[in-house]
């Protein structure tokens, strides 16, 4: 087995990613670190290294178990890493912050105006 993989394509076969693409896309953003720097999608990854990965609002810190070139099912991307607990009770928090708020509503008389919707898209 390789002792690295691309960053890009350890992401995507770790299924944080749908696409290489969108992978890619993620690192070059900066949405990702390895080790708590900035990385390239071209940046190997190698057994031990500590990740954080930020995907939507949510953030993963992750150290890699395991390297995989080849996208499979979700239950063997998982065995590709460990998360973190802190990391995992910040994520769940977050998600449990997301799901209890209310959601944006419009509570005036027909369509809203220009106005009203630039205000509900600040919400």
């Amino acid at each position: 087995m390789t002792e690295s993989v691309r960053l890009d394509k350890w992401l995507w076969a770790a299924r944080f990613f749908k696409t290489r693409a969108l992978a890619t896309a993620a690192v070059a953003g900066g949405k990702v670190q390895i080790n708590g720097s900035r990385a390239k999608p071209a940046k190997p990854v190698r057994v031990g290294d500590d990740l954080r990965v930020r995907v939507g609002p949510y953030e993963w810190l992750v150290t890699v178990r395991a390297l995989s070139e080849r996208r499979g099912p979700p239950k063997d991307a998982q065995l590709l890493y460990d998360e973190s607990p802190e990391g995992r009770g910040a994520r769940e928090r977050l998600a449990e912050a997301h799901r209890i708020a209310p959601t944006p509503t419009y509570e005036g008389k027909g369509r809203p105006t220009k106005k009203d919707r630039r205000k509900l898209e600040l919400l």
